[in-house]
């Protein structure tokens, strides 16, 4: 016999914590399920060295402020830490090792297989994150096999890497703080387009007014925020806290998108040959929600939602994605409105 649950939530991140204030503030039976062994874990499976790309002040969820200064820059330990306490302050009904492998329609409701056992939901809410599956070029299966390769999930320090140059590919946040860290201790490369750098200025004098504008103008509710929505997969979000810049004074050696491989060697769109024994992929991550029965994805693998409600499946919700809503949707600091507006549609 399969256990019911009125509502279910999937993942106890950041998204599925958000989701559950909002439950726990509404009453009426959920719980949240997660696959890993405590809460806080996904953050503490990250590099060292990591940190939040918001500072403190805009990296709290609903009701409980970031502890420390407000314009500091969080560890991924103190990440860690605080969705720890949060889940513990709110009392949140968190399941941990319960991985759900199958989400399907059922007569008065949903069908969850789970590790831990099935279970039937009135309601489901899919917040698993963006950061699902490494994505990994296909020609990485074509590079020399005396080539170390890792992805930047697998990174955890500069030692996890061997000796000689590195090559990083992906020019976002993460690339460009991973290859900012390695120049220390190796010749580093860094292959990629950069994205738009919001300048350090703005977020030393004006961290607020640059909050606002992310927050609350560059949403799917305003044309501008409708135009960077359209293209925000293809081009990724801003730099921040980093720049070009920061490469350069390091001895970071810059060059463009890695175009293919010749004789096992990266080549760059340029038609360069980099020679490097270790190529770090801080290509992101692909979506991957084959496990829901029936839904419906964009061209680039995300759930068809309109602002996380799933249409023609009723019951079913999604929290999390970028962009979502807004630019801070898929952040820490964004997503409590997310979840207070999905919790308001339920109730309707």
């Amino acid at each position: 016999m399969s256990e019911s649950i009125d509502t279910v939530v999937v993942g106890a991140g950041q998204a599925g914590l958000a989701m559950g204030r909002e439950l726990a503030m509404r009453g009426g039976g959920f719980a949240i399920l997660d696959e890993r062994a405590a809460v806080g874990d996904v953050w503490r499976a990250r590099w060292e060295s990591l940190r939040l790309f918001t500072p403190a002040a805009h990296s709290a969820l609903p009701g409980m402020p970031f502890p420390g200064p407000a314009a500091r820059f969080p560890t991924r330990s103190e990440a860690a830490d605080y969705f720890a306490a949060y889940a513990a302050r709110f009392g949140l009904p968190i399941r941990q090792g319960a991985a759900v492998e199958r989400v399907s329609a059922g007569s008065d409701g949903f069908l969850l297989d789970t590790t831990a056992g099935p279970l039937t939901a009135r309601r489901v809410v899919i917040a698993v994150g963006s950061n699902q599956h490494p994505m990994i070029p296909g020609f990485s299966r074509d590079l020399d096999p005396g080539i170390a390769q890792l992805h930047s999930a697998e990174y955890r320090a500069p030692a996890s890497v061997g000796r000689g140059p590195v090559l990083v590919v992906g020019a976002g946040t993460s690339g460009m703080q991973l290859a900012l860290e390695l120049a220390d201790t190796h010749p580093v490369t860094i292959a990629g387009r950069p994205t738009a750098h919001v300048p350090d200025v703005v977020l030393r004098r004006a961290p607020a007014a640059y909050w606002a504008f992310a927050n609350s103008v560059l949403t799917r509710s305003t044309p501008i925020g409708r135009k960077v929505a359209g293209v925000f997969h293809d081009r990724g979000a801003p730099l921040i806290g980093i720049s070009v810049r920061d490469l350069d004074r390091a001895g970071v050696r810059r060059v463009g998108r890695i175009a293919a491989v010749a004789s096992g060697r990266p080549v760059s769109e340029g038609g360069e040959p980099i020679e490097t024994e270790t190529v770090l992929w801080a290509t992101g991550y692909r979506p991957d929600f084959s496990w829901i029965d029936g839904i419906a994805v964009d061209g680039h693998g995300w759930p068809i939602t309109r602002r996380g409600v799933v249409e023609g499946m009723p019951g079913l919700y999604f929290l999390g994605l970028p962009f979502q809503y807004a630019l801070t949707s898929g952040l820490i600091g964004g997503v409590g409105r997310d979840a207070a507006y999905l919790a308001a549609a339920m109730e309707r």
